[in-house]
């Protein structure tokens, strides 16, 4: 486990080199550690190294740790994964952040799930940007009618964009990405995050204005999926 500790600590390391590198202000970066199919001991681990932001992809995994870890209460909780209509109160019960909005429906089932005790959802809508006929998200052309739709959603707060490129597509996406943000933030200008980067591209991402990365591997390790 103290891997996970001297991982997380050479991530951040990195990025704070890569923002000075581009000028960007290391605080305005959030590093989110995805910990799907890792153990809650993994982490508190990250927690106890100053990692807060944590990204899970699985409804029920995601409600697991959150009720196993809430005394963690400062612990913010993404979930990053494809949300299916009959999940949403998981999520809407234990997120805080969705960014995989790529439907009115989930969205609305989102807002009418969130206890009432509770902030809105921040939500990102999620960009298939590579034209993936495989791949969640919506088409770049359906961007400011579903936004102008979550955004007036009473539980849900619209804070942005994601996407998750193609193999081999990534600046090009990267940089397409950016225009749609920033078209986005004409409309809407609280919307102005845009979560895009993983492991292995993640600096490309920020020299294209990404100011959420999602990092797995790099910190935890590779992923056992057997656990899915």
């Amino acid at each position: 486990m103290n891997n996970i500790a001297e991982q997380l600590n050479l991530a951040y390391q990195n990025l704070n080199k890569k923002c000075g590198l581009l000028g960007i202000k290391s605080d305005t970066v959030q590093l989110i550690a995805v910990s799907k199919t890792k153990p809650t001991s993994a982490i508190i681990t990250a927690y106890q190294t100053g990692q807060y932001q944590f990204g899970e992809n699985y409804p029920q995994e995601l409600a697991e740790k959150s009720a196993q870890l809430n005394t963690y209460n400062n612990i913010v909780w993404h979930f990053i994964g494809p949300l299916q209509s009959n999940k949403t109160k998981l999520v809407a019960e234990n997120a805080h952040w969705v960014h995989s909005i790529d439907r009115l429906k989930i969205a609305e089932r989102l807002s009418a799930q969130r206890p009432e005790n509770l902030a809105p959802v921040k939500v990102l809508l999620q960009i298939n940007i590579s034209n993936e006929p495989s791949k969640a998200g919506i088409a770049a052309d359906e961007m400011f009618n579903l936004a102008a739709s979550v955004a007036a959603l009473p539980n849900l707060e619209l804070k942005g964009l994601m996407a998750i490129p193609a193999p081999g597509d990534s600046e090009h996406a990267f940089a397409a990405m950016q225009q749609l943000s920033l078209q986005l933030q004409q409309l809407q200008p609280q919307a102005n995050e845009l979560s895009m980067g993983m492991s292995d591209d993640w600096p490309l991402a920020l020299k294209y204005g990404a100011t959420m990365i999602r990092l797995g591997t790099v910190i935890f390790g590779a992923r056992d999926y057997k656990q899915e």
